[in-house]
């Protein structure tokens, strides 16, 4: 037995039979309370008839009463105002204040088994599959899934947008210079996102608006930034790169990143950052003003081709300097772009229309991820092989946010998915 569990069946009063203390007074539960997940009793606010008197304060729960005097509430004066202690197992008399007998509520006579056998089942699923509640997602109303799923949604862009509200404060309120972080940000991708976005806080963004008409120019000085152009190169193309940054570096006084932050290792090819530089590069010089034109952008066609960029030439025959290889057009590709919009884009988007008390934006962001195909992850997956069709981005995020925040660290008492499962009888 844990005291999680208590909380769970005290919170939703799953219980059998009519209440009784453990001296014989009923119980009546007019207002539960509100669950307390910071220091102090477990619930706060709570309303109840003990025998013929109403009272209004807290409720602590424990597994055993003893446990009362083992975490020392008595020496703690927030204890003072609970009128409830809910147990699994009276084991000692509990005094409030060192005088008032505490009323107890001995739980083991009022749960039902199947509820703890539910979610025994649910921490230990027999074939230790990654969705614990797989085999009884099908009971739960669809009205009630989908309404699950949008808030977490809202969970997950909250968690994203603190990102946006962070740079807002960095940037003081610079929209555009905040779009250029987050794109830079997503740019870099798990294993580059951090050294990504040094680069772009290390270039100041109006720098590079001199050069959007001089894509070389561009390279150049990202790359330059980034530390990658140190080596004495053999190929033409990173000698003139060096060459132009040389000068840039002088004349604006820059102070480049050490080159040694990039990682390499593990990653497929075409997302070295030497070819994300340089479509970054392609990107800026092709979209000075981002967030500007980003924000009159409410078409998707329009907002993936904003984002559909290809490395410069030399790139074709290149993944890094000086190494030859079969040519390929160097392209941010399809998946590539998705995720950018999904990640960078419309976190930017909701959070502007929550600063700016625009409901359209809003809307649009939400909107953006019913028209966007869901993502290609294990996580996804995960939810395919329950039985959940995941048709778009919208639900692909909601469940990538219940799978990290609930599933995966077994968190199904706090879930809406877990309450159905264990509830069910």
């Amino acid at each position: 037995m844990t005291e999680a569990f208590l909380q769970y069946v005290w919170q939703y009063q799953l219980l059998e039979g009519p209440l009784t203390t453990t001296d014989g007074q009923l119980v009546c539960v007019m207002n539960v309370g509100m669950l307390n997940r910071d220091a102090g009793p477990d619930f706060i606010s709570s309303r109840l008839r003990i025998g013929d008197m109403e009272w209004a304060g807290n409720v602590e729960v424990h597994v055993k009463s003893s446990d009362w005097n083992k975490h020392r509430h008595s020496q703690d004066h927030a204890y003072d105002n609970v009128v409830l202690h809910v147990v699994y197992e009276h084991d000692a008399e509990v005094l409030v204040c060192g005088e008032r007998k505490l009323p107890t509520v001995e739980l083991k006579h009022f749960i039902p088994i199947v509820l703890w056998n539910n979610y025994e089942a649910l921490l230990a699923p027999p074939d230790a599959r990654e969705i614990a509640c797989a085999d009884k997602l099908h009971d739960i109303p669809s009205v009630q899934f989908n309404a699950y799923l949008e808030r977490l949604l809202v969970e997950r862009l909250q968690r994203k947008t603190e990102m946006v509200r962070r740079m807002l404060k960095e940037s003081n309120g610079s929209w555009e210079h905040v779009c250029y972080w987050m794109i830079a940000h997503y740019f870099g991708g798990v294993t580059n996102a951090l050294t990504f976005e040094l680069l772009a806080k290390a270039t100041d963004y109006r720098l590079l608006s001199r050069w959007k008409d001089n894509p070389q120019r561009l390279e150049a000085l990202l790359f330059g930034q980034a530390g990658l152009l140190e080596s004495d190169f053999q190929d033409d193309y990173p000698q003139l790169l060096r060459s132009d940054y040389t000068a840039l570096r002088a004349g604006a006084k820059l102070s480049p990143l050490a080159g040694h932050l990039w990682r390499f290792f593990r990653l497929r090819p075409s997302a070295f950052p030497t070819l994300r530089i340089s479509q970054f590069a392609q990107l800026l010089a092709k979209n000075p003003n981002l967030f500007s034109q980003l924000l009159d952008s409410s078409d998707l066609e329009r907002l993936e081709s904003f984002f559909m960029v290809a490395a410069s030439d030399y790139w074709t025959t290149h993944y890094q300097f000086d190494a030859p290889s079969r040519p390929c057009k160097k392209t941010t590709g399809k998946p590539f772009v998705v995720g950018l919009i999904i990640n960078a884009w419309i976190p930017l988007l909701f959070e502007y229309g929550v600063q700016h008390g625009s409901e359209e934006h809003k809307e649009l962001a939400l909107e953006l991820l019913t028209q966007l195909r869901p993502e290609k992850n294990k996580i996804v997956t995960y939810w395919n092989n329950a039985g959940v069709g995941v048709e778009n981005a919208f639900q692909s995020q909601a469940l990538i946010q219940l799978y990290n925040e609930y599933c995966k660290n077994k968190k199904c008492l706090q879930c809406r998915l877990g309450y159905y499962a264990i509830s069910k009888t």
